[in-house]
């Protein structure tokens, strides 16, 4: 899975936040390439992204991600 991917996934679902996890599931991929995927993305700055506090989540603070409109 490559970049582009992962950015056409996002692009589809504009308006919607995802985890990672979420992203790889949904495109079946592995999740190892998609955190790499998204880590270009932000830092060519094609992605919003933020750090959330999740007690429902197994990890307490994950990062989710969002096409920059």
């Amino acid at each position: 899975m490559g970049q582009q991917e992962v950015s056409v996934f996002l692009r589809k679902y504009r308006d919607e936040w995802f985890i990672a996890r979420q992203i790889a599931e949904k495109t079946n991929a592995s999740f190892g390439s998609v955190v790499v995927n998204l880590k270009r993305l932000r830092q060519s700055k094609q992605v919003l992204y933020k750090k959330i506090k999740s007690n429902s989540l197994p990890y307490r603070k994950v990062f989710i991600y969002k096409f920059k409109e």
